[in-house]
């Protein structure tokens, strides 16, 4: 396979240990998770939502960099398993989780 000057200036600032990873360790974590709850894809099934409660998940996708079929089975899959809380205090927002 053939790079472009910009590909090989990068993989030379690769190789030579240059690049820093830019994601902390929370947000590796996050990744993780979120591949770990949606590698099993063995059901199918099929919900209504309302148009705006679509686009605000496809808003938060976007923003987590992940498709919103994986969020939502991210969020299915803590909130099952114990680990997606309520908010705190009655303050508003995103549910709080551990991970």
């Amino acid at each position: 396979m053939k790079l472009d000057e910009y590909e090989e200036e990068v993989l030379k600032a690769f190789e030579s240990g240059k690049l820093m990873p830019v994601a902390s360790k929370a947000e590796l974590e996050r990744m993780r998770e979120a591949a770990r709850a949606t590698s099993i894809k063995d059901q199918r099934i099929n919900i209504r939502l309302s148009t705006g409660d679509l686009r605000d998940i496809q808003a938060k996708a976007l923003q987590q960099g992940l498709p919103y079929q994986t969020l939502i089975a991210s969020v299915l899959h803590k909130y099952v398993t114990g680990r997606l809380a309520e908010p705190v205090n009655g303050s508003q927002g995103a549910v709080k989780s551990d991970a």
